[in-house]
């Protein structure tokens, strides 16, 4: 099958998304690691900091939602970039100069939470409006290929750099991967359609010399409202909603929001409670370890190429109950996971068995995401889901922790496997277009210049 061209602007896109997502790859788990190596913090700190810095961001990016959905998404980008390699860098300035600190990496990791959340619900919103509908499917499965190529490629490469340069060496890595990024999206030029504006206040009457307009300026009565007062006009409290009740009234997005939810918080969940397993109660190496979670990675790069095909093959419908039911049956297998080397390729099977069905389903779900919402309420939508997630991931971890503690991680992780089987009953039973998400009118979508 031909390799389809989208175009220079979806190009450079890419390749800020690739850059991004590679130094990223190479500072995982870079913060927990130098709160433990370099600021001697005990296992109730680093938990607190991988749990509690993502809550933080994920807060914030609640009132940023309207905000990034009544601007042009391109600038949103180039802003979150920059504002994620300021945080960055901050760690390794704070390092050489002497003065870090635990509650600066909480505050990096908040930072680092909300602006990704951010830059996701714009790039998404972007890409919409940038590619025709039919081009979406192509494209998302590219970022998903990306995605799992530099998780497969980045932590041992990060790994092996921490060993030779030092603790901080791959937030460096990932602070300038984050300013290439910028470049590339500033490289992408080209004109981008006027954003959605924000829904105006009723006016209020203030007697008979005037009225008010929403940015509370006075006029007389009879007299326009100034030209600039809608454009500056901050969005009404309900702008903040709009995403959650879209995504809550649609019946398919509230089905596809909840079956992931509870998909990923699980398989979130088991991985600090594998780790116990893995490298306190059977004594895997660390080298070990980290093969057992890298390898699998590049079964992603095999399933995001399938989507394409797949659909065509066996239509979405299918698609999103076939395989969104295989990404999730397999986790029970961790918990008959033991010793030595078949144990290690028991995990490894079953990590791959569970990112080859994720990669081909994600792509497929973001496409439905977008054909489903409104352009005016893509980035407030993409950002209520990724919260979402987040939050379910948080509280679920939490709780398998709980659970791990009170009755062995081996106990836990036949619990998460067990609850996952029973998620394919969340997904929809059709992907049937609902009146309310209509896709937008043909001339909305633009496409890049082609190649």
């Amino acid at each position: 099958m031909a390799r389809r061209r989208l175009g220079r602007r979806f190009g450079l896109l890419w390749a800020a998304y690739a850059v991004s997502a590679y130094g990223s790859g190479l500072g995982f788990g870079a913060l927990p690691l130098i709160a433990v190596l370099v600021l001697r913090a005990g296992p109730a700190e680093v938990s607190a900091l991988s749990a509690a810095g993502p809550a933080v961001g994920a807060v914030v990016a609640v009132p940023l939602a309207p905000w990034v959905e009544f601007r042009r998404k391109r600038p949103v980008m180039i802003v979150t970039d920059l504002v994620r390699c300021a945080a960055l860098a901050s760690v390794p300035v704070a390092y050489a100069l002497g003065i870090l600190g635990l509650g600066q990496l909480f505050v990096v990791s908040a930072t680092l939470s909300a602006a990704r959340i951010a830059s996701g619900a714009a790039s998404g919103a972007y890409l919409k409006s940038l590619l025709r509908p039919e081009d979406l499917l192509v494209a998302n499965a590219r970022f998903e290929s990306t995605n799992w190529s530099s998780i497969a490629v980045g932590p041992p490469l990060g790994g092996a750099a921490i060993g030779v340069f030092g603790p901080v060496v791959t937030l460096v890595a990932d602070a300038l991967s984050h300013l290439l990024s910028a470049l590339c999206l500033v490289a992408a030029g080209g004109r981008e359609e006027a954003p959605p504006q924000p829904p105006a206040r009723a006016t209020e009457p203030t007697g008979a010399t005037g009225t008010t307009v929403p940015t509370g300026t006075t006029v007389p009565t009879g007299a326009a409202a100034p030209a600039s007062a809608t454009a500056i006009a901050p969005a009404p409290a309900g702008a903040l909603l709009g995403g959650w009740r879209h995504l809550f009234h649609d019946p398919v997005l509230r089905a596809l929001c909840l079956n992931n939810m509870a998909v990923s918080g699980l398989i979130m969940a088991t991985e600090p409670v594998l780790a116990v397993l893995l490298l306190r109660d059977l004594a895997f190496p660390p080298w070990q370890y980290a093969l057992a979670f890298a390898a699998p990675c590049l079964g992603g790069l095999v399933g995001s190429r399938l989507a394409r095909r797949t659909v065509a093959r066996h239509g979405r419908r299918r698609v999103i109950g076939v395989v969104g039911t295989l990404r999730a049956v397999w986790l029970v297998g961790l918990a008959l996971v033991g010793p030595g080397t078949v144990g290690l390729l028991t995990v490894m099977a079953v990590e791959l068995a569970i990112i080859v069905h994720m990669s081909l389903y994600t792509p497929v779900l973001a496409t439905l995401r977008l054909e489903r919402t409104p352009r005016h309420l893509v980035a407030r939508t993409l950002t209520a889901w990724s919260i979402a997630q987040q939050a379910s991931i948080a509280a679920l971890t939490a709780l398998g922790g709980l659970l791990a503690a009170a009755t062995g991680p081996r106990t836990a992780l036949l619990v998460a496997g067990l609850l996952a089987l029973a998620t394919p009953l969340l997904l929809p039973r059709s992907d049937r277009r609902s009146p309310r998400s209509s896709t937008p009118p043909r001339s909305t979508h633009r496409s890049g210049p082609r190649d």
